[in-house]
């Protein structure tokens, strides 16, 4: 019953959400949808953007809103592994006096990750992240720690081609669900986010969603229907990303497409969608919303897209555009 009450409320708790952001975050409606769409289908998500657009703001009125642990992780050159995972100290026990080793818990062990400039830390402390990513535990020496659920990580990261920046691999990119882009703001709201920032003492944020109802929201989007033509849509359409799978745009413009977990991503994220929009099933509104921020870090371009100023988001568009 309760799961059905959610099921109900899930606009309505969403558009609450909202409204709470909107108290410290001006615009960036698609970022907050889209982090709440990852983080719903317990996903991570990669925000990129310049410095000052507000990433690591909206990521951390996000984690206000919502009733989870959260850790912060400044990602810098002389970041270390261990500095993230945790690791083994030697204690001396009060009572007896003996000493012993003891595992340290570092700040992964949260429910809600910001990894902070990611692309500043080294690739050795990036892929520190990785297992945590994707199996969800951290080993340490011949021990392995269970991450405790809900667990997501989400990074910011300034623009590649920035001085001092280290890009991450394929194989990190591919652990986040989303790669969001975080555009400047419209006039009038930069006008409101000055007056905001400049009257004194930052908005209040409030929980307005509980750990549970949180999981439950997970639970009832996998849920969600999704047509069989629709699916064989999604599969579709992400094989065409493929260079010598018969799509023009593709041999033309990229070097490597998107794998069966990009596929798996978009109807994971529609679903979501559709349940947050108060929908009953996922719709190809859904699907095609959710393309963008799956396949943008997915695809690689070869040079003659470079060369054109084509962006993997142009190319989707062309693939997407073919497949209807």
């Amino acid at each position: 019953m309760a799961g059905e009450d959610t099921y109900k409320q899930a606009k309505r708790i969403f558009e609450k959400f909202k409204a709470e952001i909107a108290k410290a975050i001006v615009g960036q409606e698609a970022l907050v949808e889209n982090v709440m769409i990852s983080i719903v289908t317990g996903s991570h998500a990669l925000l990129e953007g310049a410095p000052g657009l507000g990433k690591t703001m909206t990521i951390r009125a996000i984690s206000e809103a919502l009733d989870l642990d959260f850790s912060r992780i400044q990602c810098t050159p002389d970041l270390m592994p261990s500095d993230i995972t945790g690791t083994y100290l030697i204690e001396e026990d009060a009572k007896t006096g003996k000493k012993e080793f003891r595992f340290r818990q570092g700040p992964i062990f949260s429910n809600i990750v910001l990894a902070d400039e990611i692309n500043r830390a080294t690739p050795k402390t990036q892929a520190a992240l990785l297992e945590a990513m994707q199996e969800k535990q951290v080993t340490s020496g011949s021990n392995t720690f269970t991450l405790k659920p809900p667990f997501f990580v989400l990074a910011t990261q300034n623009p590649i081609e920035m001085e001092g920046t280290y890009p991450l691999p394929e194989a990190q990119l591919d652990r986040f669900l989303f790669k969001i882009l975080v555009d400047y703001p419209k006039p009038f709201e930069e006008e409101k986010i000055v007056r905001i920032y400049t009257a004194g003492e930052a908005p209040e944020i409030k929980k307005v969603i509980s750990s549970e109802t949180l999981i439950e929201l997970g639970k009832l989007a996998t849920m969600v229907p999704i047509s069989e033509e629709l699916l064989k849509y999604v599969v579709s359409f992400v094989a065409a990303t493929r260079p010598g799978e018969g799509n023009e745009t593709a041999n033309k413009y990229l070097d490597y497409g998107a794998s069966p977990r990009a596929a798996i991503g978009i109807v994971k994220a529609a679903r979501a969608r559709a349940l947050l929009y108060g929908n009953n099933f996922a719709s190809k509104a859904d699907v095609e919303a959710m393309a963008l921020p799956v396949l943008r870090h997915r695809l690689i371009l070869n040079f003659e897209s470079e060369r054109q100023g084509i962006s993997t988001d142009d190319v989707t568009r062309m693939i997407l555009k073919e497949a209807k």
